[in-house]
């Protein structure tokens, strides 16, 4: 549940107007990667909430020893903290996990600004 303070924090534009958000999977010795998902928004905070539930979607189908590094950035309200400076500053912010076969790369960045 969202307090009001934060209901109206979501919906302010950033100071890059947009932010867009992309995770892949990229499968061992394959050259291509796998689109799980995209999502352009205007807020840092909007890009964090989708990286939160992409990463959440994406530990879900792990197995637990994978799963508990996401599972701990899940929870890591510091690191959030600074995911969010990141993108307010014009930075881009990038989690990666893995499992026996596979790397997930999950980014943000702000739209226009060189990452």
């Amino acid at each position: 549940m969202l307090t009001p303070a934060l209901a109206e924090d979501l919906h302010v534009v950033g100071p890059y107007g947009s932010y867009q958000c992309r995770a892949a999977a990229y499968l061992l010795r394959e050259v291509r990667s796998i689109t799980l998902g995209s999502h352009d928004t205007t807020s840092p905070r909007l890009a964090l909430r989708w990286l939160r539930e992409r990463t959440s979607h994406i530990t879900d189908q792990l197995d637990a020893a994978h799963a508990q590094p996401g599972r701990h950035w899940l929870t890591d309200e510091p690191e959030h903290e600074r995911a969010l400076a990141y993108l307010a500053t014009g930075t881009a912010y990038q989690l990666t996990l893995y499992d026996e076969d596979t790397r997930y790369v999950l980014v943000a960045y702000p739209g226009g600004a060189a990452s």
